[in-house]
């Protein structure tokens, strides 16, 4: 088995996680991955991922990417069952459950799991592209020592990067994680909305989407813009396609007009205004947002829709982000533009918007869900230290459990959280 020196370990993997190249081996194998994998095949990741495991010093490394809906974590398919799969014959995927195994331990954690038996040590490490969750690398090796997974951790950065370039233009990738055929609304949304999970050092930003096959009229947005977020949820009225269009268009204007350096009204003015021509008859509520990074203020928009919830130290802040709703989108109405509300957050601030369908989610009961449910969840989630994501996967969990897994309305979150670096004293 090849090995690595601990010094070389921390040359590789030193301050912030970077990669040296003091390692020798580790950086001819990464560069000649690096120059497959520009024209690799989709099917042909499963086989490289193994390739460089083995000239790594490893006997295995295989790749699990996590299902639309975050239940389970699906083996890569190899050249022949990815055949299958464009074919839309049924194909047998190993998987793993994300709630009851080490594998989905190291996927909802985003941290390095490993055990070991008499012969094999083996190891499962987060698949994460900037801070959005992919899946999970398993490794085996006869020694998984610190310096070994050294190497692991380059291997499944570097895979992670490879899976992030390929799978929006890949039927074989997103056949992969799908369970069954999705709506058209759906179709038509999903390839609207960005990645569910974006950010820097000062804030992260994360959303969820149910019914993750059968979406309608729900549809959200995040982008970063220098120290700008610009946060966007819609929920256009019906479930149907002419809702995902609603929404779906909504999106192209809201993006079309502040990439022209329009204000957070003009945006809005632009929705109301597309959808009164395009779609008439179809009404949109909204929130549209822009949070400054560097001194955390938050500037929105509400256009007929609930208002959002600020959880500070564990508890919402009752009432901070209650400002007097404008009409919803889509009338072309003569009303006058809507107002711009302004806040403050505070360092560790996390901002929850959401859609009514979570709020108004009943159980068989009749009992809503609910706002204090919301909040209470997300805050206990991330109170035990479980990222943004982890902490909006359990909660639609606990919603779709909450209506007996049958959603009568979309429910979409979006759930920013600003984490600004401390400043460094004065003089340094």
């Amino acid at each position: 088995m090849m090995r690595t020196s601990a010094a070389a370990a921390g040359a590789i993997y030193g301050e912030g996680g970077r990669v040296a190249v003091e390692d020798s081996v580790l950086g001819e194998v990464l560069a000649d991955v690096l120059a497959a994998a520009h024209r690799i095949a989709p099917s042909e990741i499963a086989g490289l991922v193994q390739e460089t495991a083995v000239r790594l010093g490893l006997s295995q490394a295989s790749v699990y990417v996590a299902d639309v809906q975050q239940h389970e974590l699906v083996a890569l398919p190899g050249p022949d069952q990815a055949e299958l799969l464009v074919q839309g014959r049924p194909v047998q995927l190993e998987t793993i459950a994300v709630d009851t195994s080490l594998a989905g331990r190291a996927y909802r954690t985003e941290s390095v799991q490993t055990a070991a038996d008499r012969d094999t040590g083996r190891g499962w490490l987060p698949l994460v592209d900037g801070i959005e969750r992919i899946g999970v690398l398993k490794v085996a090796a006869p020694v998984l020592d610190a310096a070994m997974l050294v190497r692991c951790k380059a291997l499944a950065s570097l895979t992670a990067m490879i899976l992030a370039t390929k799978q929006y233009c890949s039927d074989v990738l997103i056949q992969t994680v799908r369970t069954r055929p999705m709506t058209l609304q759906a179709e038509l949304l999903w390839a609207f909305v960005p990645p569910r999970t974006i950010g820097t050092t000062a804030v992260t930003s994360s959303a969820v989407l149910e019914p993750a096959y059968e979406i309608g009229g729900d549809a959200f947005d995040h982008s970063l813009a220098g120290t700008l977020l610009h946060l966007t949820l819609l929920d256009a009225m019906g479930h149907d396609l002419a809702s995902g269009g609603c929404s779906a268009v909504a999106l192209a204007a809201c993006r079309s007009t502040r990439r022209a350096g329009g204000s957070l009204v003009d945006i809005a003015e632009q929705i109301d205004r597309t959808l009164a021509r395009w779609i008439p008859d179809r009404l949109l509520t909204c929130l549209i947002a822009d949070l400054d990074t560097a001194t955390g203020r938050l500037d929105w928009i509400n256009c007929g829709h609930p208002a959002p919830l600020l959880l500070r130290e564990g508890r919402i802040v009752t009432g901070a982000l209650d400002r007097p709703p404008h009409l919803p989108l889509g009338l072309d109405s003569a009303a006058p533009p809507p107002q711009v509300h302004t806040a403050r957050l505070q360092p560790g601030d996390r901002v929850l918007m959401f859609t009514d369908g979570v709020t108004e989610a009943r159980s068989p009961g009749g009992e809503l869900f609910g706002e204090h449910r919301l909040a209470d969840t997300v805050v206990r989630a991330m109170t035990d230290g479980l990222p943004a994501p982890e902490a909006l996967r359990r909660l639609i969990q606990q919603i779709l459990r909450h209506q007996d897994q049958q959603l009568r309305d979309d429910a979409t979150i979006l759930l920013t959280e600003w984490h600004p670096q401390p400043r460094p004293p004065a003089g340094r």
